[in-house]
């Protein structure tokens, strides 16, 4: 691929952008109806502000995608806001929305991302003119990119992965890659095998960090909803089934099945990844004969109920606190896993498939120090599960050995902000020299 066919696929798809732009309220108000966009909020969207942008002092752009992400460089975004930096902070989606409401609303200013189109970024830019801006993980957008780049705005990705379906995608078009990747002022990637991945795919300041998520505190629940359903619960024994995909529900289901004449009262917690799939989830559980109560109806688990389904967004940290036995999905059914550190930091015993690859560094980690086990199947996550359960010794030291693991694992904030030194000193000192001048004229 010759630079101007690069070129060439960068303008086509800016082209695409400004011609996609008219028409995109279509697709803005779908995601509205789906409950996947703020009705209130849409305009953010297309890269009108909110508020305005504070009159003095340099400003950062912190984009992260959702929850997972957001929780991570909560600490991040904090350090920075307590130099006196002003920080803008972006997320994708509600959830992450709340999460940086209730966690940071003291020190930094929330939009919802803008649409990657040219119209939307650009509107954006020119009302928040960010000094730096620092992405999360891989959020790859080519037009905010290109834009950042015209304006000279430094970017730097931080807690970095690559997962090994995005690797292989982007080394199919290793110019492109490159003509991307070597914008970033720098990568501060998770693990070493991450930090090579971006080195081959171009960019060019490359240092490893570790995971910014062992430096973020466990996820919230409500004091209120977790008491009320650890009440409904009461001394049962149970498990539960986290981010399940398609598929993974009624291998769930069958555990459960062999499980209840073992465990009288188990009662089994599936949290779908993507909860708008509920009503097919428990029409097939019920097809099962399995008594079912669901959460988005406000629904506690019943003396009868079998199976506790977590079909709401945003509740993870209140899901993980009802057990002390989690198996995480997209690892059975379907490929990549799911970020074990949230159930790790909560003293839950973590069981997965073998399909962890995004997650790789994390649970070999976890599975040295014996913090997690990997099944193969169905039949293997029944023997897992009952043995937790009837073992509460073994249970404790998977559970004490996670949280060890994520002891371990911390320090990532501080390595992270020492990369980023470079970048955040100069507007730091802005900060000083402008109080010192407004001291000044003070007396």
């Amino acid at each position: 691929m010759t630079d101007a066919v690069i070129r060439a696929a960068l303008g086509a798809y800016g082209l695409v952008g400004r011609l996609a732009y008219p028409v995109v309220g279509p697709y803005v108000g779908y995601r509205i109806s789906r409950g996947k966009e703020d009705r209130r909020r849409r305009r953010e969207r297309y890269g009108f502000a909110s508020y305005e942008r504070p009159e003095n002092g340099p400003l950062v752009w912190v984009h992260a995608a959702s929850v997972g992400e957001s929780a991570a460089v909560a600490p991040l975004v904090r350090s920075i806001a307590d130099d006196g930096v002003n920080v803008v902070m972006t997320t994708g989606t509600m959830t992450s929305a709340e999460l940086v409401a209730d966690r940071l609303s003291d020190c930094a200013v929330h939009q919802y991302v803008p649409l990657d189109l040219k119209p939307c970024v650009s509107r954006f830019l020119d009302h928040w003119r960010p000094d730096l801006a620092i992405v999360a993980e891989s959020e790859i957008w080519p037009m905010t990119m290109m834009e950042l780049r015209r304006r000279h705005v430094p970017q730097v990705l931080v807690n970095a992965r690559l997962s090994d379906r995005s690797f292989q995608r982007w080394k199919g078009a290793p110019r492109l890659a490159e003509a991307l990747f070597e914008g970033f002022a720098h990568v501060v990637a998770q693990s070493d095998v991450d930090g090579e991945r971006f080195h081959i795919l171009g960019a060019r300041a490359v240092s490893v960090a570790g995971n910014l998520k062992a430096d973020a505190g466990p996820l919230p629940a409500a004091t209120s909803s977790l008491t009320e359903i650890v009440e409904a619960l009461g001394s049962r024994p149970r498990w539960a089934a986290l981010s399940t995909h398609a598929g993974e529900e009624a291998i769930v289901a069958n555990v459960h099945l062999a499980l209840a004449p073992r465990h009288p009262g188990l009662c089994t917690i599936i949290v779908p990844r993507h909860p708008h799939r509920a009503e097919e989830i428990e029409k097939a559980l019920s097809a099962m004969g399995l008594k079912v109560a669901r959460r988005s109806r406000g629904e506690r688990p019943a003396a009868d109920t079998e199976i506790f389904l977590g079909d709401t967004m945003g509740e993870m940290g209140l899901y993980l606190r009802l057990t002390e036995i989690a198996f995480l999905g997209k690892s059975m059914a379907a490929e990549g896993g799911q970020n074990p550190l949230e159930a790790a930091m909560l003293s839950t015993v973590v069981v997965s498939g073998r399909y962890v690859q995004n997650f790789r560094d994390v649970y070999q980690r976890l599975l040295r120090k014996g913090g997690a086990r990997i099944v193969r199947d169905g039949e293997g996550l029944t023997a897992s599960v009952d043995q937790f359960l009837k073992e509460p010794a073994t249970r404790l030291a998977m559970a004490r050995a996670a949280s060890e693991t994520v002891e371990e694992m911390r320090g990532a904030l501080d390595r992270t902000l020492q990369a980023l030194h470079p970048f955040l000193h100069p507007l730091k000192l802005s900060v000083s020299l402008e109080r010192r001048g407004r001291a000044a004229l003070a007396k």
